[in-house]
């Protein structure tokens, strides 16, 4: 039996990107919890499997495929959750792109574009589809996976960063207009953990060498250590905290070194 400071029975949440990785960690932490979930990735037969994993664990799932780069795709997600379950109380926006480093004198207009409108745009849409009945019942959390890349520059990174910097703000933006209408929006900054989207980088030596040699944690974080916090923002534990960015990265970003 769920404690009751996390007791998500009944609650209903959709996860982008939640076929792998953190996305997959934070669904089931959300599904052992009580929510029912809606797994949602680009491709149907790894959402499907991610959903069938959870349900074999004895939590609820269902999957629907999403590009969330396009807005009728995710009106698609959003109305699969409602015919489902009839409602949606929590939103986990953790999909997001990553398809171009470089120079910002070289970055090309319809990149920028693509960066914004999959990684930012997305979550608008996500929120325009699932807040008026979050309204109409005053509780719902929104979570943001944001990235440690959106708080510290870099010369290669930046437009992703600034994607991820854009999850922040929109999180305190939400929090303000919607805080007391019972809803809550928050962000989780990830450093670098051990998934499949990172693994070129858990994977270089020297890459290795110079992330531990700098994170007081002197390791990569592991997808479970997120879905604790997925579920302490959703539960109502987490009730109080709004517009918040928690920056999940070992001591990264507070280490001098």
């Amino acid at each position: 039996m769920p404690s009751k400071l996390f007791d998500l029975t009944g609650k209903v949440a959709i996860v982008t990107g939640s076929s792998r990785g953190l996305g997959l960690a934070s669904a089931r932490g959300l599904a052992e919890h009580g929510a029912k979930v809606v797994i949602s990735g680009r491709k149907s037969t790894p959402c499907d499997e991610a959903a069938a994993q959870i349900r074999a664990e004895g939590g609820q799932a269902i999957a629907q495929p999403c590009n969330i780069g396009r807005k009728d795709e995710i009106d698609a997600l959003v109305g699969r959750a409602i015919d489902a379950w009839g409602r949606v109380d929590i939103v986990m926006a953790n999909a997001a792109i990553h398809p171009w480093i470089g120079s910002a004198l070289e970055l090309e207009d319809a990149t920028f574009d693509k960066f914004m409108q999959v990684n930012v745009l997305s979550s608008l849409w996500l929120v325009q589809g699932t807040f008026p009945g979050m309204i109409e019942r005053g509780w719902g959390r929104f979570i943001s996976v944001g990235s440690i890349v959106g708080r510290v520059g870099d010369a290669v990174t930046g437009t992703y960063g600034l994607t991820k910097a854009a999850d922040m703000q929109m999180v305190r933006n939400l929090a303000c207009e919607f805080g007391a209408k019972g809803i809550t929006a928050n962000c989780i900054a990830p450093g670098t953990f051990r998934t499949e989207m990172a693994r070129t980088q858990w994977e270089d030596g020297a890459m290795v060498e110079w992330y531990c040699g700098r994170n007081p944690s002197a390791r990569f974080g592991e997808p479970e250590e997120i879905a604790g916090l997925a579920v302490l923002l959703a539960s109502p534990s987490g009730g109080y905290i709004n517009g918040q960015t928690i920056h999940a990265d070992g001591g990264h970003t507070i280490s001098f070194r």
